[in-house]
């Protein structure tokens, strides 16, 4: 006779309450990045850097709703890191921008505007400014997430 208990896993879908009230599933959330993306754009407010390019390096984080519907291994069922990257290179690349900061803001705007999208993080820094980097990472929330 066998008395080791059930110690199998949940199934898929299933997940197992951690605390919360019984019966009430915490939402699912995945979160899809693109790191260490390297582009030369035009960015500064000195003079020094009107007019040229700097090599910038771009670090998203976006936080989805999770779907089963991404097991069907199909692209449409997904949120497609080349949004992430589609965003990054319209922003980045859309003309001089001053700040580090407008660039993290315009690119957490295009993020959230998915709609399955609800939190994301931004980090951009400037390669070329001081040894090292310099710059800034904002996390971003849709209303109501």
């Amino acid at each position: 006779m066998n008395d080791v208990a059930d110690k199998t896993m949940p199934r898929k879908g299933k997940q197992e309450n951690a605390g919360g009230s019984a019966g009430v599933e915490a939402p699912r959330r995945d979160v899809i990045f693109v790191r260490d993306y390297v582009l030369d754009c035009e960015i500064g407010v000195y003079t020094n850097e009107k007019g040229v390019t700097q090599r910038v390096r771009i670090s998203v984080d976006v936080e989805i709703d999770a779907t089963d519907e991404a097991l069907n291994d199909d692209i449409a069922h997904t949120f497609d890191y080349d949004v992430i990257i589609n965003g990054v290179r319209d922003v980045a690349l859309n003309g001089h921008i001053n700040l580090t900061e407008t660039i993290a803001e315009e690119i957490a705007a295009h993020c959230l505007a998915h709609p399955r999208a609800h939190l994301v993080k931004v980090k951009v820094e400037k390669l070329d400014k001081a040894p090292g980097s310099v710059g800034v990472e904002i996390v971003r929330q849709r209303v109501g997430s």
